[in-house]
């Protein structure tokens, strides 16, 4: 019998870094057509576009980037170079086929980033923060990599930006000085193709500079 093509509500069951594993060196070769196109994910082209328009400048660090989309999204706005961080090899190899990245990283975030401290210029992470997936615990390292005044554009799934604690952990970044200017914009995930449950489903795009 053919095995079933992964779908959102598998990744939203995800609750460990094994589970993520397993399920992307299942979903990476059809991701993009299966999910991104037929689902018209918008997010990824989003989250680059409120990178650049915010000022954010290369080298860029795409956390959780999957097969690529967000990187993608950004060297086609001129922002280059981006590296590419994913716990997914498979994922990781999908990304490097389209030629949008510098380097790539196989990394479990909530381990840390295998790379110097104050790296990146900027860094961006498209769909990672949703339902079963990573949370505000990782905020921490992907500050270390960033250089002072470096640019965020985070993706929150709206339904999950209050109930995980990131409305939380950015209060607690601002008061204690590690961040500044933080905007929450809203938008769409999906386009009018987009069918199921979460077709209407928003992200908030956490946008901020590391002080």
């Amino acid at each position: 019998m053919k095995k079933q093509t992964p779908g959102l509500s598998d990744a939203y069951a995800l609750s460990t870094p094994e589970d993520s594993r397993r399920l992307y060196a299942d979903w990476a070769t059809s991701y993009d057509q299966d999910f991104a196109v037929d689902q018209d994910y918008l997010l990824p082209g989003l989250t680059a576009k409120a990178f650049a328009a915010a000022g954010g400048t290369g080298p860029v660090l795409d956390a959780g980037a999957g097969t690529g989309l967000c990187g993608q999204a950004l060297r086609a706005l001129g922002v280059e170079p981006v590296d590419a961080t994913d716990i997914s090899a498979a994922m990781l190899a999908e990304a490097l086929r389209k030629d949008a990245y510098r380097d790539v990283i196989e990394a479990d975030l909530l381990e840390g980033i295998p790379v110097p401290r104050g790296s990146y210029r900027g860094v961006v992470s498209s769909g990672t923060f949703t339902h079963g997936h990573l949370g505000p615990e990782v905020l921490p390292a992907l500050l270390r990599v960033a250089a002072p005044d470096a640019w965020f554009a985070l993706s929150v799934n709206s339904k999950f930006y209050e109930k995980a604690g990131f409305a939380e952990a950015f209060d607690r970044l601002l008061q204690g000085h590690w961040i500044k200017s933080l905007t929450l914009p809203e938008l769409r995930i999906y386009g009018p193709r987009a069918t199921g449950a979460h077709k209407d489903d928003t992200a908030v795009i956490a946008l901020f500079q590391k002080v």
